[in-house]
């Protein structure tokens, strides 16, 4: 399977930059092109300031899946959901990345940088990147995400 042209979305805070800067690389060697939101370093940042860029870049359809990363991961997903184009899940997990995109239709992995190996980290980046979406039932509950009830 080839990734060429394949953009992906990626940020992180500093809890999360090593292993952005990990996956990043590994993904790069797949064959994705990343645009990367950042942070470049592991010097103390807001998290909203970088997933917020990524996050409207999804949003707005400019790019199709992101992932992003932060300490615990759920700062990064929590601003992330703030957009309507936007469902970002929180995994822990490789079986949880492919229950969001399958059940979920997840545009972007959460993924906490200081609770899951590195190796742990790229599994689940790469569960969420090569599972689609199964539709059917899950269709009219992902379109119901975004419904405000009055």
């Amino acid at each position: 399977m080839t990734n060429s042209g394949t953009v992906l979305a990626m940020a992180s805070d500093h809890g999360g930059f090593e292993m952005k800067e990990f996956i990043k690389a590994k993904l790069i060697e797949e064959g994705y092109e990343i645009k990367d939101f950042g942070t470049n370093s592991t010097e103390s940042v807001d998290y909203p300031d970088i997933i917020h860029p990524a996050a409207k870049a999804i949003n707005d359809g400019e790019i199709e899946r992101g992932i992003i990363f932060c300490g615990s991961g759920n700062g990064a997903q929590m601003t992330a959901n703030s957009y309507p184009n936007v469902r970002a899940g929180l995994c822990w997990t490789v079986e949880q990345a492919k229950l969001i995109r399958q059940h979920n239709n997840a545009n972007i992995i959460s993924i906490p940088g200081r609770f899951v190996s590195l190796d742990e980290g790229l599994a689940m980046a790469e569960a969420f990147l090569n599972t689609d979406f199964e539709g059917g039932r899950h269709l009219k509950r992902v379109e119901k995400i975004n419904q405000i009830i009055k």
